[in-house]
């Protein structure tokens, strides 16, 4: 179960990120080892329109006349169980 979570999070993910246009618009800097800030690189993010329309819509749905005659003799199942 673990591993089919772990391809579902996996797959989810990269069908994430391959909606997403996404351009280096500067690149990265490491910090000196005397611990004094870095660059960190800059990323110009197009995310897709994503619309969702509602619509009301009716649908005949089919009327099945089911006659059931009177049920006569023995029970199909034992009624003691």
């Amino acid at each position: 179960m673990k591993k089919f979570a772990m391809v579902f999070a996996a797959g989810t993910l990269a069908l994430g990120l391959s909606a997403c246009d996404v351009d280096q618009t500067e690149e990265g800097e490491l910090p000196e080892v005397n611990v004094e800030g870095g660059n960190m690189p800059e990323y110009d993010v197009e995310a897709p329109d994503v619309n969702i329309d509602t619509e009301e819509r009716t649908v005949e749905v089919p009327v099945i006349d089911v006659d059931t005659p009177d049920a006569e003799g023995e029970p199909a199942t034992d009624p003691s169980e």
